[in-house]
């Protein structure tokens, strides 16, 4: 992904709060004949020893799965609202139009783990994201016999982040009479573009100190 400074967050915190506010990812990787492989599920973000560590399931047998037990070698790919930036809406307009998006994209090594982990896993994905104490669909208030049905088709994973890279290209290259331009066209948009301009607002301040 691109590498230019000012496409970059003020601090990892940063970073690490798109990652959590995004935990839907798209999980890459190669098969042993070096084919790409991706899936796309939800994970946990645990960070211990100084690491971050991601926590997710994915079903048995499946041509991702069977590529990543070959290659524990992959990649997470954090993704959250991304819109067109028309050059028209820029101050100067001898420039090229653009699109504007953050990304998030850790590597890392995946580590599969025992059922025991796994049921601990399936209690944590439903606490968190169903967001309430009294859902029938906790795992905690499911039968046992379901849950350990459905453990059985499935398999829980760890992936040990080895490096971490991020663009969060807003518009933070361009004067602020143009960025200001771009946030008010982007307000009467779709809810992608509406979201980009709430958060280019936020980050207003820190981009023209």
């Amino acid at each position: 992904m691109y590498n230019l400074s000012h496409f970059k967050a003020e601090n990892y915190n940063e970073v690490l709060a798109f990652m959590h506010a995004h935990p839907f990812i798209t999980l890459c990787g190669c098969d042993k004949d070096n084919k790409p492989v991706a899936t796309h599920i939800p994970v946990l973000i645990e960070e211990r020893e100084e690491k971050i560590f991601l926590q997710a399931h994915v079903m048995r047998k499946q041509k991702h799965s069977v590529a990543f037990e070959h290659n524990p070698n992959v990649l997470a790919l954090f993704s959250g609202a991304h819109t067109y930036i028309s050059a028209s809406w820029y101050e100067k307009k001898d420039v090229a139009s653009t699109w504007n998006y953050q990304a998030v994209h850790a590597a890392g090594i995946l580590h599969w783990k025992d059922d025991t982990f796994l049921h601990a896993l399936l209690t944590k994905l439903t606490k968190t994201f169903e967001n309430n104490i009294h859902s029938p669909s906790l795992v905690s208030k499911m039968s046992e016999g379901y849950v350990q049905d459905l453990m059985k088709a499935i398999v829980a994973f760890e992936i040990e982040i080895t490096s971490l890279e991020h663009v969060f290209k807003l518009s933070q290259n361009r004067d602020e009479k143009s960025y200001e331009n771009i946030i008010g066209h982007l307000q009467s948009g779709d809810d992608d573009s509406k979201q980009v301009a709430l958060t280019m607002q936020k980050n207003q301040q820190n981009v023209f100190k």
